[in-house]
């Protein structure tokens, strides 16, 4: 698997990293832009509780849809 270092830190390629199954990656990709919202919102301003416990539950569910596609077809990231 090709890498580079930096700061004496093995830095992956994205390519050796990538994912063989496409639900696994859509799934994954669902993952990050719910938590990537989750932290940008929370990062910006005071979120009211409801809004704070639905992107939280949007983070729970992308992260249980995900490991039960995994548990069902046994796919993972590759690297």
């Amino acid at each position: 698997m090709p890498f580079a270092v930096f700061n004496r830190c093995e830095m992956y390629s994205a390519a050796s990293l990538a994912i063989s199954c496409p639900e696994h990656a859509r799934l994954e990709s669902e993952f990050i832009e719910a938590r990537d919202r989750m932290r940008g919102l929370v990062r910006l301003r005071k979120l009211e509780p409801a809004e704070e416990r639905q992107l939280a539950v949007r983070v729970a569910m992308a992260i249980a849809r995900l490991k039960e596609h995994v548990a069902e077809h046994g796919c993972e990231r590759r690297g």
